[in-house]
């Protein structure tokens, strides 16, 4: 049986005006993630996870910013895309463990929602889905809500069809 370990991470400014999409989730706040998409770092840092746990390179590789059809693109159609790549080269995802840096909003009571909308496009329970946050004690970028990070570390395995 075969495994392999994937690390991603992400990490946009968050300006006003922008909506702010975490974990594939909704989040009412004054600021919003910058990006080409919707700037989702979550599922952004678990994309190149599960790419770089089989060598198939990164999010921007995938899905350059330099391509207008990515323009405003939904993150779970990303993530959705990125996990498909995984399974045509014969992989499962086994679990996800991930870290949200950020000063605020507070997010504890998002992740159960977060954990079940990555849960269900990854075809894992939400069991298998780990979301911690942390802020920076207001310390660096993050500390000044200019930013926000997110890491994600996730474990595949070889699935083998007889």
């Amino acid at each position: 049986m075969s495994f392999r370990i994937g690390q991603g991470i992400d990490f946009h400014k968050l300006v006003e005006g922008r909506e702010f999409w975490l974990g594939g989730v909704l989040i009412p706040h004054s600021k919003g993630a910058l990006g080409h998409s919707d700037a989702d770092v979550l599922l952004h840092a678990i994309c190149d996870a599960l790419l770089g746990a089989l060598s198939l390179g990164d999010i921007g590789l995938h899905f350059p910013d330099t391509d207008a059809s990515y323009k405003g693109i939904d993150s779970k159609v990303l993530l959705q895309r990125s996990y498909q790549l995984v399974c045509e080269k014969g992989y499962i995802l086994v679990n996800i463990d991930s870290t949200i840096l950020l000063q605020a909003p507070k997010i504890r009571k998002y992740v159960d929602d977060m954990r079940a909308v990555i849960a269900d496009i990854l075809s894992v329970t939400v069991d298998d889905v780990s979301i911690k946050a942390t802020t920076t004690e207001q310390l660096s970028f993050i500390g000044r809500e200019e930013g926000i990070v997110a890491t994600a570390n996730v474990l595949l395995q070889k699935i083998n069809i007889l």
